[in-house]
């Protein structure tokens, strides 16, 4: 039996040396950037979820640029399992899709994530040199227009100065674990967009959009398919929103609407 552990997180983000070696069957999108931070991290093999596959096909992005550094990684299919929730992940997940390591190690589609992630401890010791890859924050469009537009490509990048700015984030309008008390977004926003991650299992790619109502956020999701998930000037060109809150449909949001025209109401 081997000795490797499988450790879960809602969000790989927030990694530390206790994942190191590890297999982790994490719940964010498998996009790039999300596998970096796992691979900065030093685990050796990962699952994240694809997140609803999407535009240019960004949320399973992760996956070729993994084999490249010889790292076991798969993702879970977004219709068996909630996107940022670890443990819905490793309870009921099924693999959508593998890169060439975990194929090696025979993981396969249709595999459930608990069986995967048992095939993935015998991956060998991950000891590779991570090339560098950051995500951008920017601003879109200065103040004197109305509020200050920001993009960000993962929540991460918002600051707590961001209060009465709009922000056209990438990161999937998930609850980190599901928790209504998720602190991700602390800023005062006057409006915020996400990428709905395929909205998934139990809709929760868009879950955060409720929350925000009882903040009086005005927040949309986009559709996937529409704008590349981890990529905010992709939401900001692309995208079309596929879900609105409350506070943003009465400000006169609605599915279908442009991302641009929604900064647009504010």
């Amino acid at each position: 039996m081997s000795s490797v552990n499988i450790l879960t997180a809602d969000t790989v983000t927030k990694l530390g040396p206790e994942h190191r070696g590890s297999v982790l069957v994490g719940a964010s999108h498998c996009g790039v950037y999300a596998v970096y931070l796992a691979a900065v991290a030093g685990v050796n093999a990962l699952i994240l979820n694809d997140a609803g596959i999407g535009l240019e096909a960004a949320g399973i992005g992760g996956l070729a640029w993994a084999d490249k550094l010889e790292l076991p990684v798969a993702a879970a299919d977004h219709r068996s399992c909630r996107i940022a929730d670890a443990g819905d992940t490793i309870a009921d997940g099924i693999i959508s899709h593998v890169n060439q390591g975990a194929a090696d190690l025979g993981c396969a589609a249709g595999m459930r994530v608990a069986a995967c992630a048992e095939r993935m401890t015998v991956a060998p010791v991950f000891s590779g040199d991570v090339p560098q890859y950051g995500e951008a924050r920017f601003v879109l469009r200065d103040a004197g227009k109305g509020p200050e537009i920001i993009g960000c490509d993962s929540l991460s990048l918002l600051k707590p100065g961001d209060d009465g700015r709009i922000a056209i984030t990438a990161s999937h309008g998930a609850l980190i674990g599901g928790r209504q008390n998720d602190s991700s977004v602390n800023q005062d926003l006057a409006a915020v967009t996400f990428n709905d991650a395929g909205i998934g299992k139990d809709e929760a790619g868009v879950a955060r959009l409720a929350v925000l109502d009882e903040r009086g956020i005005p927040a949309a999701a986009v559709a996937a398919m529409s704008a590349r998930i981890g990529d905010a000037r992709s939401s900001w060109e692309t995208g079309t929103l596929s879900r609105v809150n409350q506070s943003a449909e009465a400000l006169g949001a609605k599915a279908g609407m442009s991302t641009q025209e929604f900064a647009g109401l504010i």
